[in-house]
C-alpha cells in the first residue's frame, strides 16, 4: 500500500453539509496549523489565518470552477439508467469520464465502446474506449461542443455527490468565492473557506497573490481495490506570466509560496524546473507526489482533512514526516474537526522567527447600490457586488 499510513475516522466527523448548513460562515471553519520545522500543532479558527502569514508571503490559488460533473442518462435508443462522471476534457474535445450504472446492480449495465447514452435535451455522448492509464475511465465523445456542450451540461448536471452527503447542495456551494474557469470535475476545496473580506485583509497587509488554474479529476473511482493504487489521471493545468514572474520573485525575497490545495502543489511542482524556478506553461500533468519527492517551489499547503489512505496523504508526506501527520490527525479527530469538502482545513508551514503581519481593521464595506446585479456563467450565476469587481483587481495583478 503506497499511502503513508491508515487511521479510524469516525463517521459522525465527515462533514455533512457546508458551514453555512451548520450555521457558519465560510471562512468560520476550524483551522488546525502544523509547523514544518518544529512539527508545533497549534488550533484555530480559518479567519485568523492572518496570524500564520507575513508580509511578502505569496498564497498561489487555483481559478477553476467546480462543473456539475454528474450527468444522468440511458443507453440509447432503450438501454440502462446510467451515471456519467466527468473527469477532465482531452486535447481532442473528448473528455474522460466515470461510468455508473444506476440500475438494479453493476451487472445490469455492460459499459462498451460504441454504447451510446442519451441525456436528454439533446444531447448524446459516444463510449469509444477506456482510459490507457486507469481502467475504470472511458473516453466519452458528446454529440455538442464548446460552449453549446457547457451550456448543456450546465443546464443537465449536478454536482457530484458521495454518500456522506445526504444532501444535493446548489452548484453555488461547490465554488470558491475567486473561481473563473468552469472545468473541475470536483470542487478544488482547500480554498473555500476564503471570503472576499478576507482576501481583502490578507492583501492590505502585504500577503501577495497569484492566480493558477488546474481543473481537478475525481477524487474516488468508486471501487476500493483501485482507489487504494492512487491512479493519476491526467489534469489539465496553466501557469500565466505574471503568476510565474510574482511566485519567482516572493522566493528572490525571502517570502514563502503557499498553495492553497493538493491541485496548487501539482501545478506548480510541475512548472518548476530544477533550479526551482515556476514557468508559465500550459498543457497536462500526471505529476504523482509522495514522501520521497522534494518540493522545489512550494514552501507551505492548506488542504482539507483526508480520509484513510487517500492519495493526498502521500502528497501531505513531502512537506511532513508521515508519523507527524498521523499524530495531528489523531488530535483533530479527539478534538471533534470534520473531514472532506465541507470539514475544517490543515495549513502546514514553516512560521520561523520572522514578524507576524500588523493587524488592521477594515471598515465594513458596503454596495452602494441596492440591488446587486447578475451575470451567467453557463447558468451558474454569480452574485456581483462593487466589493467584487473591485477585487477584480486583485486577481488581475496575480495573473
Amino acid at each position: 500500500m503506497s499511502t503513508p499510513f491508515s487511521f479510524a475516522l469516525p463517521e459522525e466527523l465527515l462533514a455533512k453539509e457546508p458551514p453555512e448548513g451548520r450555521g457558519i460562515s465560510r471562512d468560520g471553519v476550524r483551522l488546525m496549523v502544523i509547523d514544518r520545522s518544529t512539527h508545533k500543532v497549534e488550533h484555530t479558527h480559518f479567519d485568523r489565518i492572518g496570524r500564520f502569514l507575513r508580509t511578502g508571503d505569496l498564497l498561489a490559488f487555483n481559478t477553476s470552477r467546480t462543473l456539475p460533473a454528474s450527468l444522468d442518462g440511458r443507453g440509447s435508443p432503450v438501454g440502462p439508467h446510467v451515471e456519467i462522471r466527468l473527469a477532465g476534457r482531452l486535447p481532442d474535445d473528448s473528455w474522460l469520464a466515470l461510468p455508473l450504472c444506476r440500475e438494479n446492480g453493476p451487472s445490469s449495465c455492460s459499459f462498451k465502446s460504441g454504447m451510446k447514452i442519451d441525456f436528454g435535451q439533446g444531447l448524446t455522448g459516444t463510449l469509444y474506449g477506456r482510459s490507457e492509464n486507469i481502467s475504470k475511465l472511458w473516453n466519452i465523445r458528446f454529440s455538442k461542443s464548446g460552449t453549446e456542450l457547457m451550456d448543456l451540461i450546465y443546464r443537465i448536471g449536478r454536482p457530484i455527490r458521495y454518500w456522506y452527503v445526504p444532501e444535493q447542495w446548489n452548484l453555488d456551494y461547490y465554488q470558491n468565492v475567486y473561481a473563473k474557469e468552469p472545468g473541475s470535475a470536483e470542487m478544488p476545496s482547500a480554498g473555500r473557506a476564503f471570503t472576499w473580506r478576507l482576501i481583502f485583509d490578507l492583501r492590505s497587509r502585504g500577503v501577495e497573490m497569484a492566480y493558477v488554474t488546474l481543473h481537478a479529476g475525481l477524487s474516488s473511482y468508486m471501487e476500493d481495490d483501485l482507489d487504494r493504487e492512487h491512479p493519476v489521471s491526467e489534469e489539465e493545468y496553466s501557469i500565466g506570466e505574471g503568476a510565474a514572474r510574482k511566485i519567482n520573485l516572493t522566493h528572490r525575497r525571502g517570502g514563502r509560496v503557499i498553495a492553497v490545495g493538493t491541485t496548487v502543489v501539482r501545478a506548480l511542482e510541475s512548472a518548476a524546473d530544477s533550479a526551482g524556478q515556476v514557468q508559465p506553461v500550459g498543457g497536462y500533468t500526471r505529476l504523482r507526489i509522495t514522501a520521497d519527492y522534494k518540493l522545489r517551489t512550494v514552501d507551505g499547503l492548506l488542504t482539507g482533512l483526508h480520509e484513510p489512505e487517500a492519495s493526498h496523504l502521500d502528497l501531505l508526506a513531502s512537506f511532513l514526516p508521515d508519523g507527524r501527520i498521523r499524530e495531528a490527525y489523531e488530535e483533530a479527530i479527539e478534538r471533534g474537526y470534520l473531514w472532506h469538502e465541507f470539514g475544517d482545513l490543515n495549513l502546514i508551514l514553516s512560521k520561523g522567527s520572522f514578524p507576524r503581519l500588523l493587524s488592521i481593521s477594515l471598515p465594513t464595506l458596503s454596495a452602494p447600490s441596492s440591488r446587486p446585479f447578475l451575470i451567467s456563467c453557463s447558468k451558474d450565476l454569480t452574485l456581483l457586488s462593487p466589493m467584487y469587481l473591485s477585487m477584480k483587481r486583485f486577481m488581475a495583478w496575480g495573473e
